[in-house]
């Protein structure tokens, strides 16, 4: 009994530390804290947006698009993200100049898994579902809904994003541009 509920201890000290670092990068995405998002990011980061297809019911499994093999929203590395980031400050990003009110909100956090590794590192995937609002001028608003299935790796200095998988629910995207992070 003792082990059953130190181990539902540690699964939700787990829980409440991945939620944390999910809320906590959806508000510096909101404060426009690139830096700050840049360096939660694990050098070896893939952020991969597939886009969606409309499927017969026999075909769903090829509703989405495939990690480097087909078209994507996004499928992108640290490099490219930072590249992203770099023209954005730059204060001449057409697509970004007024900037963006931005609004993400993550929920129905849940561990799908958790695999610990060498000195007390561990690796987490996580699943969960996302609302970003954008509003830009006087009226071009933008609302994207989908899920994300994150891989969330812990050494010592705390979480670092290493994959993200961002399923729109959308397969036709009404915004003028693409430049928020998700």
């Amino acid at each position: 009994m003792l082990a059953e509920l130190d181990e539902g201890l540690a699964g939700l000290l787990l829980a409440r530390s991945v939620e944390q670092f999910l809320y906590a990068e959806a508000a510096m995405l909101d404060e426009r804290r690139y830096r700050d998002w840049l360096a939660i990011l694990d050098d070896g980061i893939r952020y991969f947006a597939p886009l969606a297809r409309n499927m017969r019911r026999d075909r769903l499994g090829e509703e989405y698009t495939r990690q480097g093999q087909d078209l994507a929203w996004f499928d992108e590395g640290k490099e490219t993200l930072t590249q992203r980031v770099e023209q954005i400050e730059t204060g001449i990003h057409w697509a970004e100049e007024p900037v963006s009110r931005v609004c993400h909100m993550v929920t129905n956090v849940e561990i799908l898994s958790a695999v610990p590794e060498a000195r007390h590192a561990e690796t987490v995937e996580v699943r969960c579902r996302f609302l970003v609002y954008r509003n830009r001028l006087q009226d071009e608003e933008m609302l994207l809904i989908g899920k994300r299935l994150d891989t969330l790796v812990r050494d010592g200095t705390g979480w670092k994003l290493r994959r993200r998988e961002i399923r729109l629910d959308q397969n036709v995207l009404q915004a003028k541009n693409l430049t928020v992070f998700l």
